[in-house]
């Protein structure tokens, strides 16, 4: 459970994270990343970045870069957030495949279903 603390600073983070790959991104022609979550620990020293990237075939060589950069991202990060944060959070990135999966599923489902189900032979009633 997250403290009113905890959900505010992640939520400012996101913001400014998300600002911040905004711009990161133009570098990376083609590609858009988008924080989907921040969870931050109780003693605002680690923050776990959730990222989806567009396309999703690009993801692990983007992250990649992302987790190479990070020094530079943390330091964007902490000129954004100097007043308001003493300490910015050590910056932990993964990818959220979460919407690759959502739309997994409402491609299974616009599928054509298969044929109704016939039975050779009659169900079996309960006297038998």
């Amino acid at each position: 459970m997250e403290t009113t603390r905890q959900q505010k600073i992640s939520r400012m983070l996101q913001k400014e994270l998300g600002e911040i790959f905004l711009l990161y991104a133009r570098e990376l022609h083609g590609t858009l990343i988008t924080v989907t979550a921040v969870r931050i620990s109780p003693d605002l020293g680690i923050a776990h970045t959730h990222l989806s990237i567009f396309p999703s075939d690009k993801s692990a060589a983007v992250l990649a870069k992302v987790q190479d950069d990070s020094k530079a991202i943390r330091y964007d990060l902490g000129k954004r957030v100097r007043h308001q944060l003493r300490i910015v959070p050590a910056l932990y990135f993964h990818v959220d495949d979460s919407l690759d999966y959502l739309e997994n599923i409402d491609n299974l489902l616009r599928s054509d279903p298969p044929g109704p189900i016939t039975e050779e032979e009659p169900l079996a009633t309960k006297g038998e």
